[in-house]
């Protein structure tokens, strides 16, 4: 069994890591990390607790907004971002966007150029 100290200290290097893309993005927008009103975490790794307790602690400790289902937001944005990029039938040229989503505009979208890798580069 892992013991999650034995866990934290395996991936020690990449906690270390963690934060260097929050601090990008502040910079970015030239924000300090006092100015962020909520935090709210998605995907799979973000239940990872030493995750939880690096990004709450960078914020000050704010609490973080754990409202969502992690897997659910990234599906959900996913889905939408698709069903936005494409709302014609390739063949037949229909739409087929939904009412629902038609106005719809996703901000805060965060691109692969964030600097993030993905498997295989």
């Amino acid at each position: 069994m892992l013991s999650r100290a034995v866990f934290e200290d395996i991936a020690s290097d990449l906690l270390d890591r963690l934060l260097e893309p929050v601090q990008r993005v502040l910079d970015d927008v030239n924000m300090p990390p006092s100015a962020v009103d909520e935090i709210v975490l998605v995907g799979g790794s973000t239940r990872i607790p030493k995750v939880q307790e690096v990004i709450s602690d960078f914020f000050g400790g704010k609490a973080l907004n754990q409202s969502l289902n992690p897997d659910e937001a990234v599906a959900m944005g996913a889905a939408i971002q698709a069903a936005l990029l494409a709302p014609r039938d390739a063949e037949t040229g229909e739409e087929v966007a939904d009412e629902k989503i038609k106005d719809l505009v996703l901000l805060d979208v965060t691109p692969l150029s964030l600097g993030l890798q993905t498997a295989g580069g």
